[in-house]
């Protein structure tokens, strides 16, 4: 059992971050008074949302697979969805990848055209004049 700032803590966010997660319903810390206090069970799914969202899941998918851990004992179902929302994240990952490798490959392009410009203009001086005449 751990009180908000240890669990922050130990998760590495801010007290902010848990409060948040709480008002999502994601997480529900036990209360004694006003403190919160922090089961294993709470530190457990706040790792599995931080890796979600490392992964580049929305907190709505976030909350549906945890959910799906509270009604599905066997979770049969909890990996099925699993599945299909991680096969779904890496074909969205490889288009972004192909995208970002295009782009790339188009500004090595245009870098080495105007490094070749470059090469091929006549040397100027500060003041704008063409050094290669007299």
């Amino acid at each position: 059992m751990l009180g908000i700032q240890d669990a922050a803590k130990m998760l590495g966010v801010t007290m902010r971050t848990l409060r948040f997660y709480e008002d999502k319903g994601l997480i529900a810390p036990q209360r004694v008074g006003t403190t919160r206090i922090y089961s294993r069970r709470e530190i457990g799914r706040m790792q599995l949302i931080l890796r979600g969202k490392r992964l580049g899941f929305s907190i709505r998918e976030i909350k549906e697979f945890l959910d799906l851990y509270e009604v599905d004992p066997e979770h049969v179902e909890q990996v099925r969805t699993l599945r299909v929302k991680v096969n779904k994240r890496i074909g969205e990952l490889r288009q972004q990848k192909r995208a970002i490798e295009q782009t790339l490959e188009e500004l090595l392009v245009i870098d080495q055209q105007a490094q070749d410009w470059l090469n091929d203009a006549p040397a100027t001086e500060a003041n704008g004049k063409d050094m290669t005449r007299d």
